[in-house]
Parts: C-alpha cells; structure tokens; sequence
C-alpha cells in the first residue's frame, strides 16, 4: 500500500467522476506533465486503487428497470451452507451485490429485473438453485434517491 498524496487524491476523484477523461485533460486538472500523470494513474492502479474501468448503463433502457432488495435468510450457518449460496448468488446475472451481514438476516442482495413478473422467476430460481434457504423479504425501489459507486476522497 502507498501513501495518497492530495495529488492522488485529485486524480482519483476526476477519474471516478470521468473516467473517460483523457490523460491530458487529467494532467491539466491535476497540474502535472502529462507523463508524470500517467506514471501516478499507472502506480495507483498497480497497487490496486484503481480496480478497472467500466462503462455505468442506464438500467432503463437496459431492459432491468425494477431495482429490488431481498434479505435472505439460511435455515443453517455452516461453512457449506454459506458457500453454496455464495456460489449460486456470483452466478446469477441479476444480482449486482451481494452481501454477508450480521443481524437478522445472513445476506442482502441487490438486484434489477425488467419487473415483478420477472422477479417472481428470479426469486423461485433463487430459492430452488440454493439449499438451505429459510425465507426471504422483498423490497422493491419506488424512486432511487442516490445510485452511486464513487467513494469519498
């Protein structure tokens, strides 16, 4: 791990807001040579702070614009329960998050279908692809107040 400095800082924070942005208009943005920019992006993405790059879709028009949450509840707590659902949840294309929590719950999942028809289907591939599951609470989104991945620099 390295230290950021508010040079790295900056950087982050226009790539996380543009991450299209050229490397010029970053060094410009950023007040270094375009080739001292490009050597702190490259070091901050070996050292892993920049993961990768990504195109963010508008779900809408995508066809998934039924945003839903579920609490899933496993009837054990074993290593094996926890990893056949950790398995069946990283296959399923729906799920875009999916979470291990403590609290009355074992996992929440974050997923978009095209709607609730579509989530019913969702839902029983869910509860029949994974042994194990007790039960499940639903939350469909009404209005997405804030969607973001940026994080605070």
């Amino acid at each position: 791990m390295i230290t950021l400095d508010r040079t790295d800082k900056a950087i982050l924070k226009f790539l996380q807001d543009d991450g299209k942005m050229t490397n010029v208009e970053l060094a410009k943005q950023v007040h270094l040579s375009p080739a001292a920019c490009l050597e702190r992006v490259k070091r901050l993405q070996f050292h892993g702070y920049i993961r990768h790059y990504m195109a963010v879709l508008d779900p809408n028009l995508m066809g998934v614009g039924l945003l839903v949450f579920v609490e899933v509840s496993l009837d054990r707590t074993t290593p094996e329960s926890f990893a056949s659902f950790k398995d069946a949840a990283k296959k399923m294309p729906q799920i875009m998050e999916c979470h291990m929590v403590a609290g009355g719950f074992d996992y929440l999942i974050k997923a978009r279908v095209k709607d609730m028809n579509a989530y019913r289907t969702f839902l029983d591939e869910l509860l029949s692809s994974v042994k194990g599951v007790r039960e499940t609470h639903t939350y469909a989104v009404m209005e997405e107040v804030k969607n973001t991945v940026k994080l605070p620099i």
